[in-house]
């Protein structure tokens, strides 16, 4: 079964075609270019995300010059936008996930954080979408249908009104593992009324289009972190990966039972699959590329294939918290800025640049210690992305995690993932692991530190990491 897959994602849109036999035979890109503006607002163009997706879609099937038997859609999962389901036309900007407008309203809400938390697995924050949709009502948009960029991009390609499991489960307004949407929790965010999409399973034909062509079926349409987690073959409780994009991602897989976080990580549904879930527990960086992208804007680094070139071999005390955006799990502290200590006349560009990559590693390794006390203990991570093409931040992730790291050997993981659903939603008898495919880790790293070593960095990175968020504002 040949399919499309599209990775509709924060910086591009990937598309990919792929052949049961021979693999990707098609393959395109089309950049997109969030703006970032003053009080915390991050927003794309709706107009644009839907011509990347015809774009790079039209694009892989000329290159692979061959029919495809269904399409599938990876999205953000809590970008948000309002828009007029008569017309399909967008009414607002669309809100992307690092959005932070939202955060009086979660401060609002406040005292409902643990009730929250403990129905829907998720922290009360404007990561989420049921936030910033609220946001998008009270300050933008009264009128339309207010939903995430999956649904409305799924209404231009099939005409349909819908989402999936896994993309609902990133709300804050659905109970975690259940089938619809919550009118309490709805109403707590001031969204009662509202006309919702209907929830679908990830392994379901949800319309057709024939947005690329002849008229296919649409199907396992996913959030992307969550398609990256399945292509990696993290099928069984305990296995994880970690996306290193914009943001860095780690998700843990939890089986059929939903953890509970006690340490400030989020839990979802991985995927529902034959009518059962998985579920995942995950933490979130908010800055890795981004926090590569601004040295490069500084002029430390031309680009991101200069760090491991000009990276030192050691930070000579030079100590970096790249909260560029703010601190996700597992301080959730949107107020933290961004911290170098540690320098000296003699420090140069090589240690800020390794300080930042490490800076990196220490943050995903919080998360890792908080999953390892909510969940299964981590023995190795998995991990894709473009900055996994960095010797030296994979090996400082192995240092700083005190566990191996194996690369993934493709850099499409979210559109594979997506691409195994598709297949899934047209042969529902097979099961996940049939439609994933076995790999070989392109590059392994093993870790070179000392526990002891680990530790010491660790101490004093976290002891540094606290500064960030509680300064004192003059």
């Amino acid at each position: 079964m040949t399919v499309l897959a599209i990775d509709q994602g924060t910086s591009g849109t990937k598309a990919i075609v792929v052949d049961p036999e021979q693999g990707v035979v098609g393959l395109a890109e089309v950049p997109v270019h969030p703006r970032y503006l003053d009080g915390g607002g991050v927003e794309q163009d709706p107009a644009e995300l839907l011509e990347s997706v015809l774009g790079a879609g039209r694009a892989a099937l000329e290159q692979a010059a061959r029919p495809v038997e269904a399409v599938s859609l990876a999205n953000q999962g809590e970008t948000v936008l309002a828009w007029d389901p008569a017309t399909g036309k967008p009414l607002t900007q669309a809100l992307v996930w690092q959005d932070r407008r939202a955060e009086a309203l979660c401060a609002e809400l406040g005292a409902h954080a643990e009730m929250i938390a403990a129905r829907t697995g998720l922290v009360l924050d404007p990561y989420f979408s049921a936030p910033k949709m609220a946001w998008l009502r009270r300050h933008v948009e009264s009128t339309g249908v207010v939903t995430t960029s999956d649904t409305w991009l799924l209404h231009q390609l099939t005409g349909e009104f819908v989402t999936d499991a896994s993309t609902a489960s990133r709300s804050a307004a659905v109970d975690l593992g259940t089938h619809d949407w919550s009118p309490d929790l709805l109403a707590l965010f001031g969204l009662d009324g509202e006309r919702l999409p209907r929830i679908a399973a990830n392994d379901e034909i949800v319309g057709t289009t024939s947005a690329f062509g002849p008229d296919v079926p649409v199907g396992g349409i996913v959030v992307d972190q969550q398609a990256a987690l399945l292509a990696e073959a993290c099928l069984e409780s305990g296995m994880a990966k970690c996306t290193f994009g914009t943001g860095a991602f780690l998700l843990s897989n939890t089986g059929t039972t939903p953890v509970r976080s006690t340490t400030g990580l989020t839990s979802s549904v991985a995927w529902r699959v034959g009518g059962v879930d998985s579920f995942c527990i995950d933490g979130q960086v908010y800055t890795a590329a981004s926090a590569v992208k601004w040295l490069t804007s500084l002029g430390v680094i031309s680009g991101a294939a200069e760090m491991d070139a000009i990276a030192e071999a050691d930070n000579a005390g030079v100590l970096c918290v790249p909260a560029l955006a703010g601190l996700a799990a597992p301080w959730w502290k949107s107020q933290a800025t961004a911290t170098i200590s540690g320098m000296t006349l003699s420090t140069g560009r090589g240690h800020i640049v390794l300080a930042v990559l490490q800076g990196i590693a220490a943050q995903v390794a919080e998360l890792v210690s908080a999953i390892d006390a909510d969940a299964a203990p981590l023995t190795r991570l998995r991990a894709d992305g473009g900055l996994t093409q960095s010797t030296v931040l994979m090996q400082a992730c192995a240092d700083v995690l005190q566990v191996p790291v194996d690369v993934y050997p493709s850099a499409h993981a979210t559109a594979l993932g997506a691409a195994a659903l598709a297949r899934l939603s047209l042969a529902p008898d097979k099961s996940v692991s049939d439609v994933v495919a076995d790999w070989t880790p392109s590059a392994r790293y093993e870790p070179r530190w000392s526990p002891v070593r680990a530790a010491e960095f660790r101490s004093a990175w976290r002891e540094l990491a606290e500064t960030t968020y509680k300064q004192e504002i003059s």
